[in-house]
């Protein structure tokens, strides 16, 4: 594999060493600059520029009082001297300037069609058309600008207000899309709040991110995490002549590169997906001139299906996104119906867009810029909730509140006492049911991990009335405090010391596995090697390689999985999956998996099997014990889940939970076989991770 290291060329250039005293005197001369008093204010709920709404929204300190300019460091937005934050009209666009970075964006529509940046005239791809560059993306479907300006030096705020016209096709809500710029900064902020009044048409909401498209020529190395970052293929090694699409259209084996590294390569933008939890800064590099390109969210409140949704991040073409709502590795249950009139509204970031160069040659490579961004994450999560945004709807650190407790376990076949639940993941998420923050998009969650003795404390909570949900690593099922907990401004609510009793009816027989809603302690085979990606060789996510689902047959050619309590090993011998076979000729059939155990004797009554899926895809497994021919079965789950994460290279979807009661006098003493069969063959992707 090529070094990670990138080099500029022998000159440097005085842009890189301070890129914010580049002169700007002839563009000056060129541009005309706004005025508060130069610009109509309309009435109210009047529409103008089209069915767009135009606004800025100035004033970057509460009260109205501007902060005294500090000396800083490490600070939000990168930094925080330089000269004053302008507006500049041109029309049908406008640019917001500090001296640093420019942000172009359409007008009245709000898309960005120009970033420029340490030398860079425009970082966004030229060569696309000016709406497929920075924007704001929503699909949905139907079930089954005004100008007032007010102008600050430390900032502006634009509002691109896209109203509804009752009786029309248009989605049923107001988009109210912000960009932001403030003094100093390496990088502008965007957030954006939908409203939907009561007594509007029915909608479903399947999908909101922001988009930004790169420009190919300068963009060619991605990084996400220390463990994940490579040079990447060029959207033009995706072209037809140059691939062949495999199962999806994601997934394309490349054939042809100007760089042979990715000659014989698998690309899938669904192997660059993480969990929301981890997903806190990703991006792209140049290496000439040496800068950074990245995407900074500081808090997951408005993101849906809480820490463990998986989201994409960047991917070839080169793109970066900012993802907050998705169906991804969970299906339409994370996809909210609107219906009989429902009110709502929402809050989409602010996330933040951080650019950054080498300040001097000795930085001047991938490294430098990844460990840059990092430590600006930090400052951003250490700083959040902003407290810049205009709107009443984004709630200021005052307005929110926070609680703290300790959550212990209790399972007397473990421990004659309550233990800590060591390193549990506690959340408020709206009112439901055990389990259901999974699938829960329209409201915020709030989420905290406790440390080693089970101590947590959730911060930065909005207002309003939640339940604490909950689960610990290593232990079965799901928690949720009994009765709801009401969140005030100013408030922290103490809760003390709480307990979670696990499901459990008797001592273990036997255990196949770790309760800890992935399958990434079962046996992961190697990639076919004609579907390598060179990342993922010999990595901790060996299961993000393509076509993993077509290995089972492959290892098992006669015959299914055999397991054997006391002699198999789970890390060798379970495979990760549960899917079908797939036969020579193409054709998916049903899979039976053995469990062997011996039982010295059997006592009356029932004895309970737990399964835990991690992931399921169109699953249905049924249950049988000591006969695989029986018409009758102990249980069958019937079709469920609609993840995909199989096909997606996800090591974990939405976690199930079945508790099956087994009569006993269906067991002997002596040698048992438990049989789980997958019966629906729908396809090589379906079945579950158990």
């Amino acid at each position: 594999m090529k070094t990670l290291v990138c080099r500029l060329e022998e000159r440097i250039r005085a842009w890189i060493l301070r890129p914010w005293m580049r002169s700007l005197a002839l563009a000056h001369d060129r541009r005309r600059e706004v005025k508060a008093s130069s610009l109509s204010r309309p009435r109210a709920g009047g529409i103008q520029n089209g069915l767009h709404h135009f606004r800025v929204l100035g004033n970057c300190y509460p009260f109205g009082r501007k902060k005294k300019r500090m000396s800083c460091n490490r600070v939000p937005g990168g930094g925080c001297q330089g000269p004053d934050v302008r507006l500049i009209d041109r029309g049908s666009h406008v640019i917001l300037d500090n001296g640093i970075v420019e942000v172009t964006i359409s007008r009245p529509g709000g898309i960005v069609t120009g970033i420029r940046f340490g030398g860079i005239d425009n970082l966004l791809e030229i060569h696309n058309k000016e709406t497929n560059r920075g924007y704001w993306d929503l699909n949905w479907n139907e079930p089954g600008g005004k100008d007032t300006f007010d102008v600050d030096g430390d900032k502006v705020e634009l509002s691109f207000l896209r109203p509804y016209i009752p009786g029309t096709k248009m989605l049923p809500l107001n988009i109210d899309k912000r960009f932001v710029l403030l003094r100093g900064n390496t990088g502008f902020y965007t957030y954006g709040i939908y409203e939907r009044p009561a007594g509007w048409p029915d909608f479903n909401l399947n999908q909101t991110r922001v988009t930004f498209k790169l420009r190919k020529d300068r963009f060619q190395f991605m990084a996400m995490a220390d463990t994940k970052q490579r040079p990447m293929p060029s959207p033009d090694d995706r072209l037809q002549q140059h691939c062949t699409q495999l199962a999806y259209p994601e997934a394309v084996l490349i054939h042809t590169s100007q760089n042979p590294e990715f000659r014989g390569e698998v690309d899938d933008k669904y192997q660059y997906s993480c969990d929301n939890r981890e997903n806190r800064v990703h991006g792209w590099i140049s290496c000439n001139p040496a800068l950074g390109f990245w995407i900074i969210t500081a808090s997951d409140e408005f993101r849906n299906g809480g820490p463990l949704k998986q989201n994409l991040t960047s991917h070839v073409g080169p793109t970066c996104l900012a993802m907050f709502h998705s169906a991804h590795y969970a299906g339409a249950a994370l996809c909210p119906e609107f219906r009989n009139g429902e009110a709502w509204t929402k809050v989409f970031g602010p996330v933040f867009i951080y650019l950054n160069v080498a300040a001097t040659y000795a930085q001047v490579n991938c490294r430098y810029l990844w460990e840059d961004a990092k430590q600006q994450m930090v400052t951003e999560v250490g700083s959040w909730p902003v407290p810049w945004p205009v709107s009443p709807d984004f709630p200021k650190s005052m307005d929110r509140g926070s609680i703290s407790g300790r959550l212990l376990v209790k399972d007397s076949f473990k421990s004659p006492t309550p233990f800590a639940g060591c390193y549990a993941f506690l959340g408020l998420a709206s009112p439901g049911d055990k389990g259901s923050w999974q699938t829960e998009s329209k409201g915020y969650q709030f989420w905290a991990q406790a440390d080693a003795e089970g101590y947590f404390h959730v911060k930065h909570v909005r207002a309003g009335k939640y339940n604490l949900y909950g689960w610990v690593p290593g232990v079965l099922g799901d928690y949720k405090k009994e009765g709801s907990i009401d969140v005030y401004p100013g408030s922290w609510l103490q809760l003390g010391h709480m307990v979670y009793e696990p499901p459990r009816d008797g001592p273990t027989v036997w255990e196949i596995g770790i309760p800890d809603r992935t399958a990434a302690e079962f046996h992961i085979p190697d990639p076919n090697p004609k579907y390598i990606n060179r990342l993922f060789v010999n990595h901790s996510e060996r299961y993000r390689h393509y076509g993993l689902w077509e290995r089972y047959s492959e290892l098992y050619p006669e015959g299914d999985l055999v397991f054997t309590i006391g002699k198999s090993d789970w890390r060798s011998d379970w495979f990760f999956a549960h899917t079908c076979r797939i036969e020579k000729d193409g054709s998916v059939k049903p899979s039976t998996w053995q469990i062997r155990f011996h039982l010295p004797c059997v006592q009356g009554g029932v004895y309970k099997l737990r399964l835990a899926f991690a992931a399921s895809n169109n699953a249905a497994i049924q249950v049988r014990v000591n006969d695989p021919n029986t018409r009758t079965t102990v249980f069958d789950t019937m079709q469920f889940g609609k993840d995909n994460a199989i096909a997606r290279h996800g090591i974990h979807g939405l976690y199930h939970l079945w508790n099956v009661d087994v009569r006993s006098e269906l067991f002997r003493a002596g040698e048992n076989i438990l049989y789980l069969t997958q019966r629906k063959p729908t396809s090589p992707h379906c079945g579950g991770y158990v």
